[in-house]
């Protein structure tokens, strides 16, 4: 029944449960995932900033890297202009069966901005929308907390990690740390889950 599931997202706290829901959807038919992130444009002209950009890219990496765990087929798009607008193009012009969406984010102008683009899309589009609410807490809102985690799974799985090779980065509530270690040339990369608190390898560079 669906072939192409569109996720959007800006990596926000308020994206991450929707992730999950269109992921389990498009396991479930075999669908081919899209994220899709949008640098916001308005009247005011573009409202990107320095991080918009790489943030943008780190969205939409995060959700391909748990596609690519899950088994499933992902494509990464991050496009310029009113992201409401930009969603609704991407999913005619990509023939989008279904589109899996937050309602909210969880705090300050991340709450207005999702809900009101997640509203403007349900009452235009052609295509069933999935709306999900953010309920989950976050456990792990500590930057130290989740790396100790972190150096504690990489202890177990037998690593001698150093140093940090990079600043650590959180994108839709989990923490991505890379490491230094005597046994490899690449740099040991785990992911914390900031809501649940599991720690996991990943093979690919981190988002």
């Amino acid at each position: 029944m669906y072939q192409d599931v569109l996720i959007p997202t800006d990596g926000s706290d308020g994206t991450r449960r929707s992730i999950a829901h269109g992921l389990t959807i498009a396991e479930q038919f075999d669908a081919r995932v899209h994220a899709l992130s949008v640098v916001p444009e308005g009247p005011l002209g573009t409202l990107e900033s320095e991080e918009a950009t790489p943030t943008a890219h780190h969205a939409v990496d995060h959700v391909a890297a748990e596609a690519a765990h899950a088994g499933i087929e992902a494509t990464t798009a991050v496009e310029n202009g009113v992201p409401h607008e930009v969603i609704l193009e991407y999913a005619d012009e990509h023939d989008v069966d279904m589109i899996v969406m937050g309602t909210q984010g969880r705090t300050g102008l991340d709450r207005v901005l999702v809900g009101s683009v997640t509203e403007r899309v349900v009452r235009m589009a052609e295509m069933p929308i999935v709306t999900v609410r953010a309920t989950d807490e976050m456990q792990l809102t500590d930057v130290e907390d989740a790396e100790a985690r972190a150096r504690e799974q990489a202890t177990e799985e037998g690593y001698v990690v150093d140093e940090l090779a990079a600043e650590p980065r959180r994108t839709s509530a989990a923490w991505y740390f890379q490491f230094e270690t005597p046994e490899t040339d690449d740099p040991v990369r785990l992911s914390v889950d900031a809501v649940s608190g599991d720690v996991r390898t990943v093979t690919e560079p981190a988002p």
